[in-house]
């Protein structure tokens, strides 16, 4: 088994690019979709408490086609509406993003 590391998420106040590409590297198949799975792993290399309750309620409250995962903008913006909310990760409104 290969160990990966991973990059930090960046501390203060985030872009939505940032916590996208952070995001971004926690898709262990490369498919475009965030899966509940994956984003345990991300809040996980946080040292989360309660990753995968988190994770849970983190991809119901993102899913809006209940596929299972998280794809596609308005998923995403979700995904970043919540992180913001239960998280308390700090994203940056920027002119053009959610």
């Amino acid at each position: 088994m290969a160990f990966m590391r991973y990059r930090a998420l960046p501390q203060g106040e985030l872009t939505v690019e940032e916590f996208r590409a952070w995001l971004a590297q926690f898709d262990a198949d490369r498919d475009g979709r965030i899966s509940r799975e994956e984003l345990q792993h991300a809040l996980r290399s946080l040292n989360v408490w309660f990753a995968w309750w988190k994770a849970r309620d983190g991809v119901r409250a993102a899913d809006a086609n209940r596929d299972g995962g998280v794809q596609g903008d308005d998923e995403v913006a979700r995904l970043f509406a919540f992180a913001q909310r239960q998280l308390h990760v700090k994203i940056t409104q920027q002119l053009g993003y959610y």
